[in-house]
């Protein structure tokens, strides 16, 4: 089903309905990864039965955006929570510094040179009031929210170091072990909840 073998759109929709009937029983499904031509290109991915985590969550940004980019990363992280752990907690903590720049740039701030992740959220939520010190004292429930708010710092904490340590993108010794697929899912949900939240 890609372009160059099959151009024509309602030939690649019937073949892709009948693959995904058949790989479903598997736990699979083939997606459109990225776009040549304007045409879809596909690559398989985990189908999560019980809800998509992390599609579910982020297709309403996935809409306002309508960004290539972040629609690959998106794939790429669905596709690796099982198979390859490593990429998608690489690539969930890729997806929130992505999101973060495209605020910046939407509030017509530059990011200039390297920033770690825990910074560049911390600079989003100063730029859009979402620090705990801007919730007044006086509303109602104010230190519950600024305590979830303040844990949005520890989400975006946690994903760098998660992927410094297990995550793709730094070499490691050859014999480390990485974290399972349980892993990679609490990663990019929770980058995903944060992403979407900022956005």
């Amino acid at each position: 089903i890609h372009p160059v073998v099959r151009p024509e759109s309602q030939q690649v929709d019937e073949l892709l309905q009948a693959f995904n009937q058949h790989l479903v029983a598997d736990g699979w499904e083939i997606a459109a990864r990225t776009r040549i031509s304007g045409k879809p290109v596909f690559a398989a991915r985990h189908r999560v039965v019980q809800g998509r985590p992390a599609w579910g969550v982020v297709k309403p940004l996935i809409e306002v955006l309508n960004a290539e980019y972040v629609n690959q990363q998106i794939t790429r992280m669905e596709a690796a929570v099982v198979s390859d752990p490593e990429l998608a907690i690489g690539t969930a903590k890729e997806f929130v510094e992505t999101i973060c720049k495209t605020i910046l740039h939407e509030c017509g701030e530059s990011v200039t040179g390297t920033v770690d992740l825990p910074q560049l959220v911390k600079h989003v939520r100063e730029k859009l009031d979402l620090l705990p010190q801007d919730i007044p004292e006086k509303a109602k429930g104010a230190e519950t929210v600024k305590r979830v708010l303040s844990n949005l710092g520890s989400v975006a904490q946690g994903l760098a170091e998660l992927r410094g340590l297990y995550g793709s993108g730094h070499g490691k010794d050859a014999r480390v072990k990485g974290l399972q697929s349980r892993h990679a899912r609490l990663a990019v949900g929770a980058a995903c909840t944060l992403a979407v939240f900022l956005f």
